[in-house]
């Protein structure tokens, strides 16, 4: 779950971080007089996306007539995807240098990683691109948690603001938070100018509070009418419909269609009580209209795969697309899953799931 920078602010402040002084508005009015309440100020799009400058979605304002202009043009902004309907009237600060720091998920390590770089104002990629070696990275120990001794030669100011938000990071069960630019002001105090904050999807129910005010998705039409059906729906750019019980076979069958040159167009797992949806699932893989063939690949521990193919194989005869499909099936019910197939739609199963993904990938060509 991502968040808006204000609510990433919001969780900075509560952590010991000092943040600007700003106030959320929704019309071009309030916006003026927020203006006129702070003085001089930045005015910001509060949408879940980067690239807010680049896209015109913030600017610099002196006065209530320029902040009132300012707003009128941003708001009703498409940024990302995602429209524009609240704007951020925020202090504008001193600054005397830029800097990054963020916590994030490692995935080569598979661990929590510190990232601190005195090239702050930039994006975390340009900077590695450009300047590598101004990048300091701090791999951390989990269990063993993070203290002050790790962050040797990094200023004592800075290392206590990446130690509180490293305790940000745990205390929200975020994926990644970062502050970019971190301010080194004027008058030398350290203030977090922006914020991006990402929550581990699976520790929301830990964090209902918080979740509470994250930001909305943006979801593609099939995705929504995915989450509608209560489906774990992700819309693909690719053509290969692909439907499997269990987030890691479906991200298993996905990994072996890009092995062998093709693209999945979806990601979609009915696994636990979703198997009962089948008929609604299928529908769903074959609305997509790039998809020229499907993959259905079943593994059968506790939900059977006979009852899974029944949906599948109902869809099948209810919709008569014109598209080959190609199914894998093993585990509990295969043998009554691999005789409904045959019997109902004519196709033999293949022995080996690789077998039916590049007959797959073959046939989307």
């Amino acid at each position: 779950m991502d968040f808006e920078e204000a609510e990433g602010k919001r969780a900075l402040a509560g952590a010991g971080i000092a943040v600007p002084e700003g106030e959320l508005c929704t019309d071009p009015e309030a916006a003026a007089a927020a203006l006129e309440r702070l003085g001089p100020s930045a005015i910001k799009a509060q949408v879940p996306s980067g690239k807010r400058g680049k896209a015109g979605g913030i600017r610099l304002v002196e006065n209530a007539g320029e902040a009132r202009s300012a707003a009128q043009a941003i708001l009703g902004m498409e940024i990302g995807g995602f429209r524009v309907e609240r704007l951020l009237v925020e202090r504008r600060a001193p600054i005397a240098q830029e800097l990054y720091a963020a916590v994030l998920n490692d995935a080569d390590t598979r661990a929590p990683v510190i990232l601190f770089s005195t090239a702050g104002g930039m994006d975390i990629e340009e900077i590695a691109a450009e300047r590598p070696q101004s990048i300091v990275r701090v791999p951390v120990d989990i269990a063993r948690g993070l203290d002050r001794s790790r962050l040797a030669g990094i200023e004592g100011d800075v290392a206590d603001v990446l130690l509180r938000l490293y305790d940000l990071y745990l205390k929200t069960d975020a994926e990644l938070v970062e502050i970019n630019p971190l301010a080194r002001l004027k008058d030398g105090k350290l203030v977090a100018l922006d914020c991006k904050l990402t929550l581990d999807d699976a520790a929301l129910f830990r964090q209902a509070e918080l979740a509470g005010k994250g930001a909305r998705e943006k979801l593609s039409a099939l995705e929504a009418r995915g989450r509608g059906l209560g489906l774990k729906y992700i819309e693909l750019p690719g053509n290969i419909g692909v439907l499997a019980n269990g987030a890691g076979l479906t991200m298993t069958t996905m990994d072996v269609i890009q092995h062998y040159g093709g693209a999945p167009a979806n990601f979609l797992e009915i696994g636990g009580d979703a198997y009962t949806k089948g008929i609604a699932a299928f529908e769903l893989v074959l609305a997509n209209p790039r998809v020229k063939s499907v993959i259905v690949n079943f593994c059968g521990a506790f939900a059977r795969t006979d009852v899974m193919a029944e949906g599948v194989v109902q869809a099948w005869e209810k919709l008569k697309p014109a598209l080959p499909v190609f199914f894998s099936v093993h585990g509990t019910g295969e043998e009554e899953a691999i005789a409904l197939i045959k019997r109902r739609l004519g196709l033999e199963p293949y022995d080996r799931m690789e077998d039916a993904v590049q007959a797959a990938v073959k046939a989307a060509r």
